[in-house]
């Protein structure tokens, strides 16, 4: 398989192309405007619709990954043009350019569970529920999910939807949870900071999945997934953060007083978010990696970078 794979320089990019190449497929590479460009590697702004028509035209895909985006949920709020402009109108420039090659494209949009909004503690998000987002991330995977379906219904463009709950490993930004968390951690155990965790909100409900689980995924749903269906990327199973904190706390053997930082806070922190997997059991795949052992990698990771 020929895949075009954009946002492919950031933290599921990076995996994701290596999953690929490791099932054979033959991988080309959309980064962001200011990257070095080479063999099977190619410069795209998503907002702009010269450049993704210009990358299309030049990978000639046979399948495309729409991973650019803004993704940044606690940073979304200080800036929603920019989330829309990356978000909803990336993902329709992606759209049009498929729909313009001369060949045949299947188009995998990559949207988030986010896009659920609150939903009721207990009862697991299944994609026949309304999409009731409270936030610009979540606002702005819903309309590209939207524009999809749009797409799909018009001009038969070969569509699927995932909507993916939260992935960590290696690789992850620091400004995320599971990272700033291992580091702070990491600091602690090796003396150079006071045994103090800065937090945010640690009663949070997340799904969470091994990256390498979410890339799987991903793959499955464009190799078996239906045109026009959207498909949760989850496991089914919701931890607190806190749960996440203890946990990487007991592997490192520290102890820790926590704080709780304000500047950490969300105003529109969703309380309990986990998806239900039925729908991508049903093509095979499961959640084969640990989080346990995914917490290992992000702390090895932030212990040999500091």
């Amino acid at each position: 398989m020929r895949v075009l794979v954009t946002g492919a320089d950031g933290f599921v990019g990076r995996h994701l192309c290596a999953h690929f190449r490791k099932h054979g497929d033959q991988v080309i590479e959309a980064l962001g405007p200011s990257a070095t460009v080479g063999a099977n590697r190619l410069r795209v702004d998503v907002t702009d619709s010269n450049s993704v028509l210009a990358a299309f035209r030049s990978a000639q895909p046979e399948a495309v990954v729409n991973l650019a985006g803004f993704s940044s949920v606690a940073k979304s709020n200080t800036d929603p043009l920019q989330v829309w402009m990356v978000n909803a109108l990336g993902s329709v420039n992606v759209l049009t350019s498929a729909r313009e090659l001369d060949q045949k494209v299947r188009v995998l949009l990559v949207g988030s569970g986010e896009m659920y909004g609150v939903l009721p503690a207990g009862s697991p998000a299944t994609e026949d529920m309304p999409l009731l987002p409270v936030g610009p991330y979540g606002s702005s995977k819903a309309a590209a999910e939207l524009a999809g379906m749009q797409f799909w219904r018009a001009h038969g463009l070969d569509v699927v939807m995932a909507r993916a709950f939260n992935h960590l490993g290696r690789g992850q930004q620091s400004t995320y949870v599971v990272p700033s968390l291992a580091r702070q951690i990491q600091s602690i155990r090796r003396g150079a900071s006071e045994p103090t965790i800065q937090v945010g909100n640690l009663q949070a409900v997340r799904d969470f999945l091994a990256v390498e689980d979410t890339v799987a995924a991903y793959r499955v749903l464009l190799t078996q997934g239906r045109s026009g269906a959207a498909y949760n990327v989850c496991s089914g199973t919701g931890r607190t953060i806190r749960s996440l904190l203890d946990e990487m706390l007991q592997i490192a053997g520290v102890e820790a007083r926590v704080e709780v930082d304000p500047v950490r806070l969300r105003s529109n922190d969703i309380p309990w978010l986990v998806g239900s997997p039925r729908r991508i059991n049903e093509l095979g795949w499961t959640a084969t990696n640990s989080v346990t052992q995914a917490l290992k990698d992000v702390l090895d990771e932030q212990s040999a970078t500091q």
